[in-house]
């Protein structure tokens, strides 16, 4: 992607002419806190592209860092948004001209809430032509994360069996698509609302919670459709729920964690309940048992080697993106709303009342 123009140093620019429109995180706050700045539209460096915004999205991780949570997230103020897709307006010196008009995917962390958004353009990843961009957003962070956490980390075979938790939010309906993509059956925990749909996705739902005291527990339900434990367990929960999941698995099965929902509204340290999972985690893999237990994070090993890393990530969107157009996944839009009301947006996605990902478009 970052190929080499040696006509001249200066920025191909398309003559589009805009200003930035971008929303601040200034701290903890509440989300009619978030804050909707205008300035001057940035101008690509040397190696990067200008992408003109035309979709991201609300992640868990948002969630966590409007709280103080997300356990690396920057110093506050900041302007939030993990990953966008848009269109290149303009390019860098050293970077292919061509690239310019080009609708591309990037996984940023912070920075995608907003209408202009400088990114390096080695970290772009072309989306193909037919898939639209609220369509490609939702399968951006969630769909890398969903397919490393069961090609890389799980490495799911045909035939086998997971648990997914949350199995009706914006990675669990990914990963439940990717998953019967490779002949795997999922059972997926979510709230009793959500059963029907997923039951429809030929997912086996359950209750996450207990509803009441005649109802089989969640570790009991799973028992009866798979008594021997399931070959994986995705799970966002973090707390007691990690423990549960590293109970239900297989001989041989794997965990992978990847978030602690669970303390997301807890006070204290945001590193303290990762550092539980990891210590969990390293005592679990130290075990004679042939089980296996991961923490995913989609950022691991972009500080040892980016190229890899920046490799890793493009073949495995573009598979994502792959599956989409086949149709194996399809793109769960839960809601379509502009960058103005991100505050809804944000709402919107805590209140755990909806089905897939919320996208902000400009």
């Amino acid at each position: 992607m970052n190929g080499t123009d040696n006509t001249d140093n200066m920025n191909h620019v398309d003559n589009t002419t805009d200003a930035l429109v971008e929303v601040v995180l200034p701290g903890k706050v509440e989300p009619e806190g978030l804050e909707v700045r205008h300035g001057a539209v940035p101008v690509a460096g040397p190696g990067q592209v200008l992408v003109r915004m035309e979709a991201t999205g609300v992640s868990f991780a948002e969630q966590q860092m409007r709280r103080g949570k997300y356990y690396d997230q920057p110093p506050f103020p900041f302007v939030p948004g993990y990953d966008l897709v848009g269109t290149v307006q303009s390019t860098g010196a050293g970077v292919e001209p061509g690239l310019t008009g080009t609708r591309v995917a990037a996984l940023v962390k912070v920075g995608g809430w907003a209408s202009h958004v400088l990114v390096d353009a080695a970290d772009v990843v072309p989306v193909p032509e037919g898939i639209g961009a609220a369509e490609a957003e939702t399968v951006v962070v969630n769909g890398i994360t969903a397919w490393q956490m069961l090609h890389r980390k799980a490495r799911v075979r045909a035939g086998q069996t997971i648990l997914v938790h949350g199995a009706n939010g914006g990675v669990g309906t990914v990963l439940v698509q990717l998953a019967h993509a490779a002949g795997v059956n999922v059972i997926g925990t979510a709230s009793p609302r959500h059963h029907d749909a997923l039951r429809e996705q030929g997912v086996e739902p359950i209750d996450y919670r207990t509803p009441d005291l005649t109802a089989p527990d969640l570790t009991a339900r799973v028992r009866e459709l798979a008594p021997r434990g399931v070959d994986a367990v995705f799970d966002h929960v973090g707390g007691p729920s990690v423990v549960r999941s590293w109970h239900l698995l297989a001989p041989g099965g794997t965990l992978v964690s990847y978030g602690s929902a669970s303390t997301r509204d807890d006070e204290g340290s945001k590193q303290l309940p990762v550092l539980k999972i990891l210590g969990r985690v390293w005592v679990w893999n130290a075990l004679p048992n042939g089980r296996h237990a991961y923490f995913f994070n989609v950022w691991a090993g972009r500080a040892l080697s980016k190229n890899k890393f920046r490799a890793q990530l493009s073949a495995d969107l573009t598979q994502v993106f792959a599956a989409l157009k086949r149709g194996e996944v399809n793109a769960q839009i839960a809601a379509q709303l502009p960058l103005a009301r991100v505050s809804d947006a944000l709402r919107l996605a805590e209140s755990g009342t909806v089905a897939g990902k919320v996208v902000l478009t400009p």
